[in-house]
């Protein structure tokens, strides 16, 4: 590893934003050179008093931010000019827009789940394709939902069981700060079409991965929840398909036996672990409802969908900067860095 760190940037201090900024000022090679927004309330405010330089995303926002009391240290044109990658944590849509402001800085560019495939032409998930990212100007973090969808798929096919796969998702209404805004009360939404957009997107990462989801929005605000079957490749004992997500990295096992009996559960742990904002960065697998039957697997886990995707985010930025070559090496970083854990329950 290089004792030059990485300069990072962060555009759109929001959900994600926030998340990402604080993970890459604990990793050893990289320095967060500021973040930068739009806003002048509190999501802005708060990070005012955790030291970081705030800069203006719109030079015509500058002022009105320095009204409310933000010391802005210069638009988001001089941000570029001082790092080697910008995380975009922009809303969707808006990262795209983004695109040509940074290639004409010629600095690399790391975007959200919330953008297409095609903006850059190649999608992240550390664990499956760190290699397919190095030197490249430009890559896309998968959402939530895909992250943990190839995560625990490709664990199954790197152990040689994965043959197909069929998922239920369960869907947060909202993000928990935007509970006022608007919500789903005493439904649920299926979503109208079949595959539902988290299979697709999964093989923009691993094309060869045979997959096919359904989804539906519920009415909770915080984690997703999704449902597996899986056609694995020959009879398989129970033990063999754990052992496949034992081996992955940031798969963590849950246990009913434990008394995590719901999505709640497992949120109310993450605040008794002392994790940052109660987040959970690893897909969390029920390990006692894991069934196996033959040639066939069922299981269920949860996703924190404010929390998964910024591990990948970090790891995204070596593998633009090229900075470490093997994609496990970058994962172990990572995680040590952030406290990720395989169980949440040992010590």
């Amino acid at each position: 590893m290089s004792d030059k760190k990485i300069k990072v940037g962060v555009n759109g201090y929001g959900i994600i934003g926030k998340r990402v900024a604080d993970a890459v000022r604990l990793q050893p090679d990289m320095e967060l050179v500021g973040v930068s927004d739009v806003v002048s309330d509190y999501r802005v405010k708060a990070g005012v008093v955790l030291g970081l330089p705030i800069y203006a995303s719109i030079i015509d926002k500058s002022k009105e931010m320095q009204n409310s009391g933000i010391p802005v240290a210069g638009t988001l044109d001089d941000l570029l000019m001082q790092i080697d990658v910008i995380v975009d944590c922009t809303p969707k849509g808006i990262g795209a827009k983004n695109l040509e402001l940074y290639r004409k800085a010629g600095i690399k560019s790391i975007y959200q789940g919330g953008e297409k495939h095609d903006l850059t032409g190649h999608s992240f998930v550390a664990q499956a394709n760190y290699e397919t990212a190095l030197g490249l100007d430009a890559t896309r973090v998968v959402s939530c939902n895909t992250t943990s969808t190839v995560r625990t798929l490709t664990a199954l096919r790197n152990s040689g069981l994965l043959k197909k796969a069929r998922g239920v998702l369960i869907r947060r209404a909202t993000d928990p700060w935007e509970s006022d805004h608007s919500g789903i009360m005493n439904t649920v939404v299926p979503e109208p079409h079949i595959p539902s957009h988290q299979g697709p997107d999964a093989q923009t990462v691993v094309p060869e991965l045979d997959v096919i989801t359904l989804a539906a929005k519920a009415s909770h605000t915080q984690t997703h929840n999704h449902y597996w079957v899986v056609e694995l490749t020959r009879k398989a004992s129970r033990e063999e398909v754990l052992e496949a997500f034992r081996a992955a990295p940031r798969i963590s096992f849950i246990r009913m036996s434990d008394g995590i009996v719901a999505l709640n559960s497992t949120i109310e742990l993450m605040k008794d672990l002392g994790r940052p904002r109660g987040d959970m960065w690893e897909v969390a697998l029920w390990e006692d409802v894991l069934t196996v039957n033959g040639n066939e697997a069922y299981y269920t886990y949860q996703v924190y969908n404010e929390a998964i995707v910024v591990p990948e985010s970090i790891d995204a930025i070596r593998a633009l900067i090229g900075a470490i070559k093997n994609g496990k090496d970058s994962i172990r970083i990572t995680d040590g860095a952030m406290g990720i854990r395989k169980d949440f329950l040992t010590k």
